[in-house]
């Protein structure tokens, strides 16, 4: 999440702390996603907590980068590669060779950032 910052002088963006991967993971204990997370985290979080579709609904129309590199796990995790290299494509990121789990991690930790 990013917010920008304007004075007369010039513009900085600063990009807000949302959470670390830990407590993110502890979050998976709750029945709720945390609040103000962007969807792109709240898919993988429910994802996370085993719910695929539900996850797939939030990134499923969306454009952006990270939406569609979530888009792209998901319908790798499904076993659909063809549809998961175009959402790879449209992330800008290419098919990793690691686990569902390895990816699912690497994208949490990355989407905190």
């Amino acid at each position: 999440m990013k917010h920008t910052i304007h004075d007369s002088r010039f513009t900085i963006d600063v990009k807000k702390h949302i959470m670390n991967f830990t407590e993110f993971l502890k979050s998976l204990e709750e029945n709720n996603p945390p609040t103000g997370l962007p969807d792109y985290l709240v898919a993988i979080w429910y994802d996370g907590k085993g719910d695929w579709q539900a996850a797939h609904n939030l990134i499923d129309s969306a454009s952006d980068k990270q939406c569609c590199w979530v888009h792209a796990y998901l319908h790798r995790k499904e076993g659909d590669i063809w549809n998961a290299d175009y959402w790879y494509r449209r992330a800008g990121k290419t098919r990793p060779t690691v686990t569902l789990d390895e990816e699912w991690a690497a994208i949490a930790k990355s989407l905190l950032q």
